[in-house]
């Protein structure tokens, strides 16, 4: 058996790869186009297609694809031969710089907000080579970005890699008044991935996860997380073999993998890996997500990435690791004296009012049906953004703010009372998990992202943002006759005006909820509330600026994410009327039947013989049978007339003001039945069952 580090990223065209396969000037080119976004022609093209193509047969490939992200959040491929025929009849095996390059798909039935005309429905996909080419089920898989007939970005990878070219021709003005020229400054991200698994068995019994992605029935479980027991604890014996699987098919890929555990809900876990840039981390996230899902289906095992599979438990996230470097350096490090440290306070303090400005796009970038469900359940960050950055930095912030001299705090020992256990220094940052933006050391934690999103988005938002306060700040200083007097100047009256986004406390208390709203930080509850500010004048004027996003790509993602809520809220609900009229209504009346039946045989037995349970049990099932048949016609009614509201967002707030408590409603009803109807007559399998599954 192979070792990891012969194994790992042996199904990837790496740097490595590279360099064995590409002729020496080739392989110069191709290096300056991915590190310094220089061109590479086709006769270049032609050079690596040949080489990539000769290198994935070895591997067993017979296909191609060009692997792209379109705008309904997950990846897409279509699957081209390499085979070209001969004139004796046979074929060889070809593939060209111009395939390589470009692509065409039909781009009618994905999502575009109108961006294309049904007589416009061809899209291009384009060759993106800083993310690495992979094999994948025998299938070479080229990174690409995707755009309409007419040139519009119709993906998540283009305006991703817009705006890290943003910020970067941005932070390198910043660095160059430092008396620094770098020829690229990245964004790097590290998405640590929550998900549950529970048993194909009982997902195969259950048409809300299969269709929904979550249990849109199911009253609470006897024993939920409430010990803690199963957060860090000892693997099943199922999920280690599955874990350690999933790790084995991520390091082929070149996907740094690291860590893995148990989560706070039971049948609950999560996998961190080491950060990358920001172009590669969502690539490989979006591949991680993919391959949960396939190693799961060899273990028997069903992977689920909802937001909120299971009522009543923790939800899942994908906490964004988000920081900024430059060749060898972190620019959000705080070194040993951050107050000393003025590289360091120029880039904070520009994260700081970039959150502030932009907290409505940040909460935008997080939106979706499936997250509406997770954001301040008490088990994940508020709806409402403000930034943690622990004891040392917020002090530094208010002594800057204030203007006051700044005290380094003394460093607080730890001693554990036991001689042999080691001493060490109290860290005092990431003390506060209710932070939905939490400065975690040398990055900045955003913790609101849900488990089956793609990150680009939120990264979308963070680079743009961060670029536009970098480039008011170099506009401002680079003609400043003292640099260092100046910024020190900007960084005060910056974060006099902006640190009421800073809070330290509990996130979850109503007393925040009321302080945030006098701060003037937004409460965008729900993705109803949150979607209109994406056209916003200042929102729409930020992405233009940085060819980030144009206002008529702006104005096409707000209608495709206001009709995604309002089909997804519709499938559940659809999911819903079919699972209770079909199932859960017809258990009801077999179950009423057999304790009817039961009461009945006793009486012909004996008229003496009491049937005061069975009455008192025939008249719940039967108030709960009224309650259920009641909400079905609500849920119905409330479902047609969404539908027919109006405008896309007049839709979406029919779908989030009757049809969700509609649903609400006959979920309770269902859940009441489901705690006193016979378990082999309910025909779902329950909370406990799934949740505490046995190995």
């Amino acid at each position: 058996m192979s070792t990891i580090p012969e194994m790992f990223g042996t199904m990837v065209f790496n740097d490595t790869v590279m360099r064995q396969r590409l002729p020496k000037e080739t392989y110069k080119a191709l290096k300056k186009t991915i590190d310094e976004g220089k061109e590479l022609d086709l006769g270049l093209a032609n050079v690596v297609a040949n080489a990539m193509k000769d290198w994935a047969c070895e591997k067993g490939a017979t296909h191609y694809t060009h692997w792209f992200q379109s705008l309904n959040g997950t990846t897409s491929e279509k699957h081209d031969s390499f085979i070209n025929p001969t004139s004796d009849g046979g074929v060889i095996m070809e593939f060209s710089g111009k395939e390589l390059i470009k692509g065409e798909s039909d781009a009618s039935s994905f999502p575009s907000g109108g961006l294309r005309a049904t007589c416009e429905a061809r899209g291009y996909t384009a060759w993106d080579p800083t993310s690495p080419a992979f094999i994948k089920d025998d299938v070479l898989c080229i990174p690409t970005a995707f755009c309409s007939y007419t040139g519009e970005a119709l993906d998540k990878k283009t305006p991703l890699l817009r705006s890290m070219s943003a910020i970067s021709e941005q932070a390198r003005r910043i660095l160059h008044l430092f008396g620094k020229d770098i020829p690229q400054v990245s964004t790097t991200v590290g998405a640590e991935q929550e998900y549950f698994l529970i048993d194909k068995n009982d997902y195969a019994r259950r048409l809300d996860l299969m269709l929904t992605g979550r249990t849109l029935f199911g009253c609470p479980p006897a024993k939920g997380q409430e010990l803690d027991e199963h957060y860090f604890g000892t693997l099943r014996t199922r999920v280690s073999a599955y874990m350690k699987d999933l790790d084995d098919e991520l390091w082929k890929l070149g996907i740094l993998a690291k860590t893995k555990h148990n989560e706070a809900a039971p049948a609950q876990h999560e996998l961190a890996p080491i950060f990358t840039t920001t172009n590669i981390a969502v690539d490989t996230n979006l591949l991680t997500m993919e391959m949960m899902k396939k190693v799961a289906e060899r273990h028997d095992l069903v992977c689920l990435l909802h937001e909120k599979p299971f009522a009543g438990v923790s939800g899942s996230g994908k906490h964004n690791n988000w920081s900024v470097s430059a060749p060898g350096v972190n620019l959000l490090d705080p070194g040993k004296t951050p107050a000393d440290n003025l590289q360091f306070l120029v880039f904070l303090t520009a994260v700081i009012k970039a959150v502030d400005e932009y907290q409505d796009l940040l909460r935008v970038s997080v939106a979706s049906a499936g997250n509406d469900h997770r954001l301040g359940a008490n088990e994940a960050p508020p709806a409402t953004i403000s930034m943690f950055l622990g004891d040392e930095m917020d002090a530094i912030i208010d002594a800057l703010a204030d203007d006051v001299e700044y005290t380094s705090p003394e460093k607080v020992s730890m001693d554990l009372g036991v001689a042999v256990l080691p001493k060490f220094t109290k860290d005092n940052t990431d003390r506060n998990r209710t932070s939905p933006f939490a400065f975690t050391g040398n990055k900045f934690e955003f913790r609101m992202p849900g488990s089956s999103m793609n990150v680009s988005d939120a990264n979308i938002v963070l680079n743009t943002a961060v670029a536009k306060i970098l480039k008011e700040f170099a506009d401002e200083l680079e003609t400043a006759e003292d640099f260092s007097t100046a910024a020190m100047k900007l960084i005060k009256r910056t974060l006099k005006e902006h640190k009421h986004i800073i809070f330290n406390g509990n996130g979850y208390s109503d007393e925040w909820m009321e302080e945030a709203g006098r701060r003037g930080i937004h409460n965008l509850r729900s993705t109803v509330d949150a979607l209109p500010a994406m056209l916003h004048e200042k929102n729409v004027a930020l992405f233009e600026e940085f060819g980030v996003l144009s206002p008529v790509e702006m104005h096409a993602r707000y209608e495709v994410m206001l009709e995604s809520y309002a089909k997804v809220v519709n499938i559940e609900a659809l999911t819903m009327l079919q699972m209770a009229n079909q199932e859960l209504m017809p258990a009801i009346s077999a179950y009423t039947t057999h304790v009817a039946e039961a009461a009945a045989a006793k009486k012909a037995v004996s008229a003496a013989l009491s049937i005061k349970a069975e009455t008192k049990l025939l008249t719940a099932l039967s108030e709960h049978a009224d309650r259920m048949s009641d909400s079905i016609d609500l849920l119905a009614e409330a479902r047609e007339a969404a539908a027919g509201a109006g405008d896309a967002l007049s839709v979406a707030k029919a779908y989030r003001d009757r049809v969700i408590p509609a649903m609400e409603a006959l979920r309770a009803a269902a859940d009441a039945a489901e705690q006193i109807c016979g378990e082999k007559y309910w025909p779902l399998p329950n909370y406990s069952r799934m949740l505490w599954y046995m190995d």
